[in-house]
């Protein structure tokens, strides 16, 4: 089914001086302007095409990808500021739309802020909103212990860095999770560690259980493949000197040379690992 405010792989049905018209299915033919056209556009073939309404409110398709489509989260720059509201770069020739009812604070241009973006139920036009609690946390989370998940960092809390999970949830990463600074606006790759019997998502930035050993050898593995062979840390380096050169705890790096060690990856000497060639 073809949908407005996706990326959509649509075929070519026909080619006009406006441009290409696209089997749509469901939405009925859908213009290509001409300014999207390139040589590969042609009868018959299969194009990946973003859909929403022009200014004139007629539905448009374009090779042009936004930064953010419907039902997700992004950090936008705001670029113009008029009597109907705030409009933020999306990556679109057309300008994406916060109305001032739904801005927490008045926008002001040149700065980023965190909108969702939905489809307006009467207009059908792709807006979106600043207010973004009330599009989190509107189900209960059926996330397990080590589901892999994307974060968006959103702010700081006393306890830790709270997050949106899979666009969807929010969660908290606690400080003592935490060994790389985290920018708001930030995407990065997270873990869950445990739902709360009140729904509230503890997070993790490293794997959990047998994964991340796993993960951890490999990483193991790839520094020694770049360091000729060899790391300079025992069972007595520091849990400084390991952090270091590997960003790992103590027990996570013991752990995973276990592992390589069993595998016959590597062997240990007094001075330190050395990778079986």
């Amino acid at each position: 089914m073809t949908q407005i405010g996706q990326i959509n792989r649509l075929t070519v049905t026909e080619i006009s001086p406006f441009g290409a018209f696209l089997d749509g299915g469901n939405l009925g033919k859908i213009l290509l302007p001409k300014r999207y056209m390139h040589p590969a556009i042609k009868p018959g073939t299969e194009h990946k095409v973003f859909i929403y309404l022009d200014s004139d409110d007629r539905l448009v398709a374009t090779t042009e990808i936004p930064f953010v489509t419907i039902g997700r989260f992004a950090f936008l720059k705001v670029v113009d500021v008029t009597s109907v509201g705030a409009f933020l770069d999306w990556g679109l020739s057309k300008d994406l739309l916060v109305p001032f009812r739904e801005q927490k604070q008045k926008m002001e241009v040149g700065k980023k802020y965190l909108v969702y973006t939905y489809l307006d139920d009467a207009t059908k036009r792709i807006v979106a909103s600043a207010k973004i609690e009330k599009f989190l946390d509107n189900t209960s989370p059926a996330y397990l212990t080590g589901d892999k998940v994307e974060l968006i960092i959103i702010g700081t809390t006393d306890l830790g860095i709270k997050a949106i999970i899979n666009h969807r949830h929010t969660g908290l990463i606690y400080h003592n999770e935490i060994s790389n600074p985290l920018k708001t606006g930030q995407t990065i790759r997270g873990y869950i560690k445990r739902v709360r019997e009140d729904d509230k998502i503890d997070l993790s930035l490293h794997p959990l259980g047998l994964e991340a050993i796993e993960e951890n050898a490999n990483k193991i593995i790839h520094i020694l493949e770049q360091s000729n062979g060899f790391i300079p840390l025992t069972d007595d380096s520091t849990p400084h000197e390991i952090k270091l050169i590997l960003n790992m705890s103590k027990k996570a790096f013991k752990k995973a040379v276990g592992k390589l060690y069993k595998q016959n990856k590597i062997n240990i000497e007094q001075e330190g690992i050395r990778l079986i060639l």
